[in-house]
């Protein structure tokens, strides 16, 4: 039995050294110049579509831009016809209408096979009548869908105090962002129309004059979203009137001047894809010409967003360096690279460069007042893009806020008071159920998720636990404990949040195994006694997901339907979420564990990557979805650095040169020949017991 223990220790030792160096080497080489990292960030077809809508609008539609996206789009489509909105998902509607007019406009034949395939397809689905809001209002733009169809929007939003329920500031940000050019948009019914040959009436179950176009109603006549279908009504109404015209000036001047201001920051209005393009849409909506510098500004933004590869074109949403380079300097830490390496330096230095101190939309609700925090002190955060100084993020403030704290610098007092107001920042934003959401606190009034234009299923930014762990996690690194008030309450809060099974729902990735890692080890890092049963519960469900190769998959699909949780193909990024969150909760040594590090070193690329072509990442639950195409590899690299960290706790007694600091220094600090040694002393301690 020692034998046998003894080999498979020494087969797992070189296999995981050789994986962790090979996975270090692919990582250190993707790294900018400057210091930073930035993977793709793919979604899916709707960005190319939407795009095509966007130029054409704006005057800027170019033949070369239409054949390189729909070539793109093309080998999107699905074999039976339509796109999904992730790989191996079903066909979503509304993007299947905005690629196939999309192919319309490169020139398809309606006779080819796969466009007939699609229009069945989305015949047997309802037609056009039955797409989203954004995409009706996306086609009604372009002449394809009547305005009377698409829900109100009144601009007369933004005139509402900032304490009333219907308050922008009580939307989400990226709803805000979106929703505030296109209120302009809506509030004038523009019309760029397209050319006979592009446009889509045979989408139609029946003649545009004979369709019913009303939004549909709740089977139940008294719900929520019926009492805002009436409401809808009546604004439309009083759009057509205009019963109060200065109202509604001032309305669209205060829209103009929000949408202004936000947006013509580095980077954009959020920064994001819908948001830069309706700012730019509004603005020409409003009489302002491309050569203008607020809409030539937009332009730019836009196309910076453009990835042009051989003859196709596609684009990203937006921009992850922040999120990027913050996890791969704790991955890279994690796998044993020192504190004071130059690449970890350089980093570092490019993530303070990036953090923001001016207030943004956040401040609305953000206490000064807080238990931790001090009256009148600097605050200071960081979002996700290269630029978006209105909107920095919880859930990136605190992964850089761990990557900070891990690296040695030359410049450690301007870190540690970039440290301290981002610690202060975070602590303000913990919300009154004890958890943190993303943008904004306290964001989260369910009644307007139940408005007509809501329907992007994000309307609201309210607490979730991965963020909430996540910040856990990070308290951990600065000395807070179980003792700490906002420990407690955000334990609290992770107790109401966890499902029967005993896994957590995932905000922002597939799905319950990464909201259930996350949660795992922001427990176990801020100290709380894993042995619990709650905690257990976890356990279990992490240990009964598990694949029959060893690893772990969840597909995108058990955000429509919970019985698919913890069920899909094995993936890199999952596995070691799941193999993390083991580990975390003090389960090194299972099989499952075990396991799963065989099929993370099997499945590496010689280049010391691992291959993802699956979907992990999450924007908008059940609309949209991401593939960040570096979680494929600084993950599984974070997963095997934080168990060759732990390993020697497997075995029993270990003698006292080998406890953890020893075990780290020896296995990643020195020649090659020293971990040898220590290898050889943990074999003798093996045989002596």
């Amino acid at each position: 039995m020692i034998q046998a223990r003894q080999e498979s220790y020494l087969q797992l030792t070189d296999g995981l050294e050789a994986a962790i160096a090979g996975a270090q080497d692919w990582l250190l080489g993707q790294q900018a110049s400057d210091g930073h990292w930035c993977a793709e960030l793919e979604g899916d077809t709707i960005l190319e579509s939407e795009y095509l809508i966007y130029l054409h609008f704006i005057d800027k539609l170019d033949p070369v831009i239409i054949r390189k996206a729909a070539n793109y789009i093309r080998s999107q489509v699905l074999h039976e016809g339509g796109w999904s909105i992730y790989p191996n998902g079903p066909m979503d509607l509304s993007a299947s209408v905005k690629a196939y007019l999309a192919l319309k406009m490169a020139g398809d034949s309606i006779d080819c096979p796969h466009m007939s395939r699609t229009r069945a397809a989305i015949c047997a689905a309802g037609g056009v009548t039955r797409c989203n809001t954004f995409t009706k209002i996306s086609l009604a733009m372009i002449g394809l869908y009547p305005w009377g169809g698409c829900p109100a929007i009144p601009p007369e939003l933004i005139l509402l105090p900032k304490w009333f329920s219907f308050s922008i500031y009580n939307m989400s940000s990226w709803s805000r962002a979106m929703l505030v050019p296109l209120s302009i948009i809506r509030s004038r019914e523009p019309v760029k129309p397209l050319p006979r040959e592009w446009q889509i009436d045979e989408l139609w179950l029946e003649s545009r004059d004979k369709a019913d176009i009303r939004l549909q109603r709740d089977a139940h006549a008294f719900t929520w979203r019926n009492f805002f279908l009436v409401v809808d009504h009546f604004l439309k109404f009083v759009h057509r009137h205009h019963p109060l015209p200065l109202i509604r000036r001032h309305a669209m001047r205060k829209a103009e001047r929000w949408v202004i201001e936000h947006g013509r920051t580095p980077g954009g209005l959020g920064a994001i894809f819908p948001a830069m393009a309706n700012y730019v849409m509004a603005l020409r909506v409003l009489g302002y010409s491309n050569e203008s510098y607020l809409v030539a500004h937009g332009i730019l933004e836009m196309e910076r967003l453009e990835i042009e590869e051989g003859d196709t074109l596609r684009l990203q949403p937006c921009f992850s360096p922040v999120w990027d380079t913050a996890i791969s300097v704790n991955a890279l830490h994690e796998s044993g690279l020192p504190a004071d390496h130059s690449a970890l330096r350089a980093a570092s230095r490019w993530l303070l460069d990036k953090e923001v101190r001016r207030p943004g939309d956040w401040r609305v609700k953000h206490s000064e007042s807080h238990r931790y925090t001090e009256p009148n002190k600097p605050v200071g955060g960081w979002f996700f893009e290269y630029d978006n100084e209105f909107y920095p993020d919880v859930d990136d403030t605190a992964m850089v806020l761990m990557a900070l704290n891990r690296v040695s610098t030359e410049f450690d007092r301007e870190k540690s008071a970039a440290i301290r107001r981002g610690t202060r920042w975070v602590l303000g934003m913990q919300g009154k159920d004890g958890g943190w959401a993303s943008f904004d606190k306290d964001n989260d009034k369910w009644l307007f998720t139940q408005v007509p234009f809501a329907d992007h299923n994000a309307m609201i930014d309210p607490s979730t636990s991965d963020i909430t762990a996540r910040v856990l996690e990070c308290l951990g690194h600065f000395g807070f404990t179980m003792e700490d008030e906002c420990v407690q309450k955000a334990v609290a809060f992770l107790k109401r949040d966890q499902s029967a099974d005993g896994s957590w729902f995932g905000r922002w990735g597939a799905n319950y195994i990464y909201g259930t890692w996350q949660v795992l080890r922001g427990l176990r890092i801020i100290g709380e006694n894993m042995r619990l049963p709650y905690i257990r519960r976890s356990v279990a469900w992490l240990k009964s997901s598990q694949n029959a190769d060893g690893g772990w998959g969840e597909s995108l699909r058990s955000y429509d339907d919970a019985q698919f949780k913890g069920i899909g193909r094995s993936t890199a990024s999952q596995t070691a979420w799941a193999m993390m969150g083991l580990i975390s909760a003090g389960e090194v040594n299972c099989p499952e564990v075990a396991r799963g590090i065989k099929y993370l070193t099997d499945h590496q690329e010689l280049d010391g990557s691992w291959d993802e072509a699956l979907f992990t990442g999450t924007g908008f639950p059940r609309v949209f979805y991401l593939r960040y195409h570096y979680y494929r590899s600084y993950f599984p690299l974070m997963a095997l650095g934080m168990y060759a960290r732990h390993m020697m706790q497997g075995f029993p007694p270990v003698p006292r040169e080998l406890e953890k600091s020893r075990v780290i220094q020896l296995f990643f600090k020195q020649p090659r020949i020293l971990r040898k040694v220590a290898r050889l002393r943990a074999l003798a301690h093996l045989t002596e017991v």
